[in-house]
């Protein structure tokens, strides 16, 4: 793990937990950004930085739950884990169903805390590279004509040549030059690729 892979962004109010989880992540090598609330993440929180929100429940101020809220209407997609020192089973179950990667009670197994931690750093770089493939494919999306799109649409649900001309009224050669120009437009080598970009 190193400091590129994301940033675990701290939010306890108690700075005794604070500096003792940022120097156990510092450790190992986790880059950590502390907060004494809620607020001042939101405040600092510059939109595409990549990590992962470890946050207390009971705060002064914005709970951890309001905190999951918040970050849901900003559109701050960080996965959220949640600790707390009045660890309940209602609690728990409200801030999962309320989006939350996971649930850690205090005093934190360290072992689970870490790998919780890596875990969760580890869904955010796979989301952010699944959100910038789907960007690059709907870019070049963008670049087919309508008739294009139209035989893409066809060739998805998997029509041949044959159908697509009979269906549009052109011959099957005017069909093929067409799909030979969206898969060089797509930047697909196959037909099967093609299918899998168009339904990603």
């Amino acid at each position: 793990m190193t400091h590129e892979d994301g940033t675990v962004f701290l939010i306890d109010d108690d700075a005794g937990v604070r500096d003792s989880l940022s120097l156990l992540l510092s450790l190992k090598d986790i880059s950590t950004q502390p907060f004494a609330s809620a607020d001042s993440f939101l405040e600092t929180y510059t939109p595409g930085r990549c990590g992962c929100v470890l946050t207390d429940l009971r705060m002064p101020g914005m709970t951890g739950l309001e905190l999951q809220t918040a970050m849901r209407e900003r559109h701050i997609e960080l996965p959220v884990v949640v600790f707390t020192a009045h660890g309940d089973v209602a609690t728990a179950r409200a801030a999962l169903k309320n989006g939350a990667f996971d649930f850690l009670e205090k005093p934190v197994d360290e072992a689970m805390l870490l790998d919780v931690l890596h875990n969760a750093l580890r869904l955010d770089r796979e989301r952010r590279s699944t959100a910038t493939q789907r960007s690059m494919s709907d870019q070049r999306r963008e670049r087919l004509t309508e008739r294009e799109r139209e035989i893409l649409k066809f060739l998805t649900v998997g029509h041949s040549n044959r159908e697509i001309a009979a269906q549009l009224g052109i011959s099957p050669r005017t069909v093929e030059v067409h799909k030979a120009r969206i898969m060089e437009k797509l930047e697909c080598r196959s037909l099967a690729e093609l299918i899998r970009v168009n339904l990603g």
